[in-house]
């Protein structure tokens, strides 16, 4: 895990930094849906499988992988991994977990199910337990929606992206999946996310195949 800081004499963006960090802090959010056909025809489980192709777009992009150090000064670290939420029905709570992606999906799958099996076993973390370089991951399988938000107390010091899923509903015979994402203005704007965005839909279209890269 490998974290540079932010050379600010330099940096593109440092006007935007400080416009959208210390003047005007501001965040933003936005819901799209996502085709998730080619991924399910497959029968491969939608959720470890999206979870690992918004890790490669969020590692493919620096925009996804900037945070404030302890003197609150901007970095860039290498790669980010995903913690991504699990639910417990008994206590109707969940838990943090994280995986690697960059081994292929394979590996991550391995990894997500052998976190699924410590979880069904009463291993639970929360996000204080977290490793610094992550970026959050959550799904709502119990319905579907056209707008989320999150309302976080310290949310403008958090400069990674949170990716929230809904579930899925058929629509002209595609199953369409809400995705919800919240990323800081400071370090992300609307064509970084509409990049991603467009990314990701070539990915799931490219199922399978890009589950062997």
């Amino acid at each position: 895990m490998a974290f540079r800081l932010v050379d600010r004499k330099s940096w593109v963006r440092e006007s935007l930094f400080r416009q959208f960090m210390t003047e005007t802090p501001c965040t933003w959010s936005m819901t799209v849906s996502v085709d998730v056909s080619p991924i399910l025809e497959t029968g491969e489980r939608l959720y470890p499988s999206l979870i690992y192709l918004l890790s490669a777009g969020v590692n493919a992009h620096e925009e996804f992988r900037y945070a404030l150090d302890a003197d609150g000064q901007p970095g860039i670290y290498d790669a980010l991994l995903p913690s991504y939420t699990l639910f417990d029905e008994q206590t109707e709570t969940f838990s943090c977990l994280h995986g690697d992606c960059s081994g292929g999906y394979r590996a991550f799958l391995a990894t997500y199910e052998e976190n699924r099996r410590l979880h069904a076993q009463g291993c639970r973390q929360l996000l204080s337990d977290m490793p610094k370089n992550i970026f959050s991951i959550s799904m709502i399988p119990w319905e579907s929606f056209t707008g989320f938000n999150l309302n976080l107390g310290k949310g403008f010091t958090w400069l990674a992206p949170i990716f929230t899923l809904g579930k899925y509903t058929l629509q002209n015979g595609s199953a369409m999946l809400p995705l919800a994402i919240q990323v800081h203005h400071a370090v992300c704007d609307g064509f970084h996310v509409c990049r991603l965005l467009n990314e990701l839909r070539a990915a799931i279209a490219a199922w399978p195949e890009t589950a062997r890269m």
